[in-house]
């Protein structure tokens, strides 16, 4: 396995945020540190798009991988130099953003990462159904659960059981998207419909939240309401300090982007996996993923704040039925030994 990460020059900075050189740069930096821990630090290639420069490897080692490798797995078509992305005889598509990736591939603003594949998988797996209205513009999308490897998230001892936490962006990278008159909203708009959860059900709710300056009357808005708000920067910086920190937690709960809830497209997050794989249970926001996975114990949706009061009062009633079955669910349903030896058998047909 070899990995590789492209980023555009223009994101390099350095630790005061100043934009300079790839290899003096803060996200140079972290990506060796990710990729020693995993043990990949030979195994790997940082890139900038502009100048196709790379570290970790010379372009003729890199064309060298692509020619010899038995698949490419393009994870939200992130690689788009054209120069490297076609040696690889085999490509697939991993969609991680349903809904938005259908969309802007429809009014072509997503042709260049979605182009030359040979097989597209997607985390929406109502994606193709009748229910759903996201366009597939003409692929056969397959559905891909999110993948855990249960090594790296071992179930744990909880030190409080009425601690529920999430890690979110508020808008995100992405603004609202609009299709056949329907305009599609982001997680901003779900959490304020359940901005006064907390006063309902008396726990805690903790979101590790990015949020931008100008959306401080939300932040007031949630913390008069009774969430806490922490800093995603002190506690998901990493792969690492972020298993801490669910593993740190009691639950989870979230909501989704509101345009994965809107067309039902089934989307389901990694992040909850982490928490299900760590015997945490998860509360979070049905997307139609109800349709595929099991819901009631150790997993619950909700989709009212009634469904969402009753998920938390089901949870605290029965904490540790609710731990065993989420530990149950990540193995059954989202291990990565059973999900990726489907995905390399259909990539490498």
């Amino acid at each position: 396995m070899y990995f590789l990460e492209q980023i555009s020059a223009a994101a390099c900075t350095d630790a005061a945020g100043t934009r300079c050189e790839l290899d003096r740069s803060v996200n140079l930096a972290y990506f060796r540190h990710v990729m020693e821990r995993f043990g990949l630090a030979d195994r790997s290639a940082l890139i900038a798009e502009e100048g196709c420069r790379a570290i970790g490897s010379s372009w003729t080692d890199l064309n060298d991988i692509a020619d010899a490798a038995d698949a490419f797995v393009n994870i939200s078509g992130h690689l788009t130099i054209d120069r490297l992305k076609r040696r690889f005889k085999r490509r697939v598509f991993i969609d991680q953003d349903p809904g938005f990736t259908q969309l802007w591939h429809r009014t072509g603003l997503a042709a260049n990462r979605l182009a030359d594949h040979r097989f597209y998988f997607t985390v929406g797996e109502n994606i193709g159904a009748p229910d759903c209205p996201i366009p597939t513009g003409g692929i056969d999308w397959r559905p891909l659960p999110q993948p855990v490897v249960l090594d790296h998230w071992p179930s744990t001892a909880v030190a409080t059981t009425t601690r529920f936490t999430t890690v979110a962006s508020w808008r995100g990278p992405y603004g609202r998207v609009a299709f056949e008159g329907a305009e599609y909203g982001l997680k901003a708009h779900e959490f304020r419909k359940l901005a006064s959860l907390p006063l309902s059900a008396p726990q805690v709710f903790e979101i590790a939240l990015s949020i931008d300056s100008a959306d401080r009357r939300d932040v007031e808005a949630m913390r008069q309401n009774g969430w806490r708000l922490v800093d995603p920067k002190a506690v998901a910086c990493d792969p690492f300090t972020f298993r801490r920190y669910v593993q740190e937690s009691s639950a989870e709960f979230s909501v989704a982007q509101g345009i994965y809830v809107e067309t039902s497209s089934g989307w389901f997050s990694d992040r909850t996996t982490r928490y299900l794989a760590s015997g945490r249970p998860a509360l979070v926001q049905d997307t139609g993923w109800t349709g595929h996975l099991p819901s009631g114990e150790g997993l619950l949706a909700f989709s009212t704040m009634e469904e969402a009061i009753e998920g938390v009062a089901a949870i605290n009633a029965d904490y540790d039925r609710h731990a065993r079955r989420a530990l149950d669910i990540a193995r059954e349903h989202f291990d990565a030994n059973r999900v990726l030896p489907r995905l390399l058998e259909t990539a490498c047909s």
